[in-house]
């Protein structure tokens, strides 16, 4: 599985439908689509799903209002229940599965298609778990079915991130609580045998809980994140009376004891947290660790906290030769997601 940074084909999205996602403040979230949208093509294609003709027209109409309709968008008109095309969509991964591929040796764009259960929570899902497949054969990549012992395997592409070359973040809490919890009977071992199978893993660095508000329970993309091979970023809360200081603080201790394949200690970046995002009474999941990385960019949410300015600092450090690009996602949080949640990068291969 390559980095989030080498170079994109595409990026899929889903365009919003679901209102009862956002409830009270569905009407906005188009906007910040359009946003990212009108940003993301100015280097990379969009591959953008859409449920059906009315809202393909409704998507076309939007963007055009905010100046973001252009031809680097490719619609595809599938039904789906949600739009977290990070975890309901395929993982793509650099393979050699086809002929041409093997004969010339040059590796092929390929797809692993997960199962899907809507964080082992919801019960709208059936169509979403098709989408996998659904990508992967408009990107015209050989698909492979991820298995353990003749099970389908279920993960949410948001559960993991890798550095390119061998290792993968992921949390015990997701994968291995018994709360929403998404393969009975798999334990660590076992994931870490379908790590190396699908997605050539070598390293598995596992972290503890997620953040508070994490309707995922658990999901590493709002904690901690690959910035380079070496360089990891993460989430800290310095306030004790913080629900996320605990946790966090255990995940950074995690981070810091952890050598690198070649035995040398990785690169740890802090990064703060934002103050509480309530709303409703609910604690939301904002954290800037939700940042996805595009061509010659760096999208971020930022939810008019002083922190901002903060992050995106430090998130610019990181990436000297890309564009940091704030997106306000104090609506879109809502949700229980953000960029990263959103997005589903397709890799240049072949």
């Amino acid at each position: 599985m390559p980095a989030e940074w080498t170079a994109h084909a595409s990026t899929w999205l889903a365009w919003p439908h679901f209102e009862n996602d956002w409830p009270g403040k569905f009407e906005p979230i188009q906007w910040v689509y359009a946003e990212i949208i009108r940003n993301l093509t100015r280097y990379e294609r969009v591959d953008l799903i859409v449920n059906d003709a009315a809202a393909a027209k409704r998507a076309k109409r939007t963007l055009r209002l905010a100046n973001a309709w252009n031809k680097n968008i490719v619609l595809h008109p599938w039904p789906t229940d949600r739009v977290w095309a990070r975890d309901s969509g395929c993982t793509f991964v650099a393979g050699r599965a086809s002929a041409k591929a093997r004969k010339t040796r040059k590796p092929n764009l390929s797809a692993i298609k997960w199962r899907f259960n809507a964080w082992a929570k919801y019960t709208n899902y059936k169509l979403d778990d098709q989408i996998g497949l659904l990508m992967a054969d408009a990107a015209q990549a050989d698909w492979t079915l991820a298995a353990h012992e003749q099970r389908s395997v279920v993960l949410e592409g948001g559960s993991i991130d890798v550095n390119g070359e061998g290792t993968l973040l992921t949390t015990e809490e997701c994968l291995l609580s018994k709360i929403q919890q998404r393969n009975r009977g798999i334990n660590k071992s076992d994931y870490e045998q379908v790590f190396a199978a699908y997605l050539g893993i070598k390293q598995v660095i596992w972290l503890g809980r997620g953040i508070a508000g994490d309707d995922t329970h658990g999901h590493v993309d709002d904690l901690a994140r690959f910035t380079a091979p070496n360089t990891i970023v993460t989430v800290v809360e310095p306030n004790p009376r913080d629900s996320n200081h605990k946790p966090l603080r255990d995940n950074l201790r995690r981070l810091k004891s952890t050598a690198n394949l070649n035995g040398k200690k990785f690169t740890i970046v802090e990064l703060p947290m934002p103050r509480p995002v309530i709303f409703e009474g609910r604690h939301l999941p904002a954290s800037y660790a939700n940042f996805y990385i595009a061509n010659q960019q760096v999208l971020v949410p930022v939810f008019n906290d002083p922190n901002d300015r903060v992050a995106l600092n430090l998130l610019s450090e990181l990436f000297p030769k890309r564009e940091i690009v704030p997106i306000y996602s104090g609506d879109l949080v809502w949700g229980f997601g953000t960029l990263h949640c959103m997005t589903q990068q397709q890799p240049a291969i072949g």
